[in-house]
């Protein structure tokens, strides 16, 4: 009896941790801007037993499931406003305590789609007033003059302007509402006077007002649906850089202050966002929040200037919504995109947080109830942005190519016929003049990285693919969590099976040959 008792005590000890490891389903909602990049994290976490889920309702829509405790966290590419400038609702938590957490950073891009003799264009280049212009209604035709001045007298066939916009309460609309108003006030703040409202401040909206042509659509993925569509001829409209990206379709090259034309890559995202200024007040509400005047008007060629980051919506209390439970896997969740999740941005058409932001993102996210407190150890993230050397700089906007030389003002456009690499849409180049991230015969890239990292598919040096498989291996030893305990139980089976069956046999057959005799 004594054996029994211990294997009963035995299987209690090893069961319990199996619950203390499982995952409580946690849902987000908002920002369709950041979906792609929250549905791949979500992907990846599932596979060590996290369970999740994401609506890209758009990011008005995810600040009111927050207030409203509709959902665990939200979403957005703006804090809450207070109040709804546009409709005049409230828009706040509701006295749900919350915190700002930066998620991953951007580029909204001009996705298009006009053709020539059955081609893409895929070199179309505009300055920021011709943008505004074009969703403002004062622009309506492709053959427009402006927009051959601003690809060098290459002329446009004479098509009607189609502007997307979107329908729904839109973080992405939000940042190119503020962008035109601060940049571009002659052409948009009559605009906004006339369809958003006279008695306010020309400043952002959520909601972009219909006119003209234009053709309004629900969330990311509908607006890039109906531009990649093949009614879609003429039409342009702006979205986040990975749906373009994804469905290969070509981005206008915004003007930028240094008269380069540039794209909303991974580097020129990184390079922007050096010059935006992050709310570093930790008693404020806003804490980490962006101010991004210092983006608009960067000087360096690389800047893309319509670069941002989106956020997420903590709790940071039990409040009728949050558990315990429910916090320590959202907090496992954040913890995981904020460090190793970013490896898998660039490619997927976004750029990486930066260091600082990682650190301050893994602050934010120990306020959460429930939440495991844990260290940052930045090389364990192997972040493309961080430096081992230079910890308070940005590596990937330290290694950014210069634009080249037929994207600046007055020349190009570069690849006429929107032909070009299709490793290396835009012409850069490293300074040994090859592209950035070739591979050569020899298996090289031209920084002399070789081997290909197991998570991102990116060619890598020796110390990084070490690195790229401890990842791999950090995966697996989250994954073996939730395992361990299942294993300790079967261990405990077994010794069960060992202690008790052979005592139960032994007496079984001492009954026999007793009754035998």
């Amino acid at each position: 009896m004594r054996r029994i008792a211990l294997v009963v005590l035995l299987l209690l000890l090893t069961a319990a941790p199996a619950q203390a490891q499982s995952y409580f389903p946690i849902r987000g909602s908002g920002s369709s801007w950041s979906e792609n990049a929250i549905k791949q994290w979500i992907s990846d976490a599932s596979t060590f037993g996290l369970p999740a889920s994401y609506s890209g309702t758009g990011s008005s829509a995810g600040r009111l499931d927050f207030a409203q405790k509709m959902n665990d966290f939200a979403v957005s590419e703006i804090p809450f406003q207070g109040v709804d400038p546009t409709t005049g609702n409230a828009d706040n938590s509701n006295g749900r305590p919350f915190a700002y957490m930066p998620i991953v950073a951007g580029g909204t891009s001009f996705m298009y789609k006009i053709t020539i003799n059955g081609q893409l264009v895929r070199d179309l280049r505009l300055r920021g007033e011709t943008i505004a212009k074009i969703f403002t209604g004062q622009i309506t035709d492709w053959s427009d003059d402006q927009i051959t001045g601003d690809n060098n007298g290459r002329k446009l066939p004479k098509k009607r302007i189609v502007p997307v916009v979107r329908s729904d309460g839109s973080g992405t609309t939000a940042q190119f509402t503020l962008w035109m108003s601060k940049q571009h006030p002659q052409q948009y703040c009559p605009f906004f006077a006339e369809h958003v409202d006279a008695g306010k401040p020309c400043g952002l909206t959520s909601y972009y007002p219909t006119f003209g042509n234009a053709v309004a659509q629900s969330g990311s993925s509908q607006m890039a649906g109906y531009i990649s569509a093949e009614y879609g001829e003429g039409a342009i409209g702006y979205v986040e850089y990975s749906y373009p990206r994804a469905m290969d379709y070509p981005v206008v090259k915004v003007k930028n202050a240094a008269d380069y034309f540039v794209e909303p890559t991974d580097y020129n995202v990184a390079v922007a966002l050096q010059f935006a200024s992050i709310e570093r007040d930790a008693s404020k509400e806003t804490y980490l929040t962006q101010i991004l005047d210092g983006v608009y008007t960067s000087n360096d060629p690389r800047t893309y200037p319509l670069s941002s980051y989106s956020y997420m919506i903590l709790p940071t209390s039990e409040d009728g919504k949050t558990t315990r439970d429910s916090g320590r896997t959202l907090s496992a969740f954040a913890r995981y995109f904020l460090c190793q999740g970013q490896q898998k941005m660039g490619p997927l058409g976004y750029s990486p947080l930066p260091l600082n932001l990682v650190k301050a993102g893994f602050e934010q996210v120990a306020k959460v109830p429930g939440a495991e407190q844990a260290q940052l150890n930045p090389v364990g993230c192997r972040n493309p942005t961080f430096d081992p050397n230079d910890p308070e700089s940005n590596l990937l906007a330290k290694s950014a190519p210069m634009p080249p030389d037929c994207d600046k003002v007055g020349k190009g456009p570069c690849g006429a016929e929107g032909g070009g690499d299709p490793q290396n849409p835009d012409g850069q180049q490293n300074v040994d003049g090859q592209n950035p991230g070739t591979v050569g015969q020899d298996g090289q890239t031209p920084d002399g990285q070789t081997g290909v990292d197991p998570l991102t598919g990116q060619p890598v040096d020796a110390d990084r693919r070490r690195s790229a498989t401890g990842s791999a291996t950090e995966l697996a030893a989250a994954r073996g969590e939730g395992m361990t305990t299942g294993l300790a139980v079967l261990a405990a089976v077994q010794l069960v099976l060992v202690l008790v069956v052979p005592t139960f046999v032994a007496r079984a057959l001492n009954r026999r040959r007793t009754g035998s005799n």
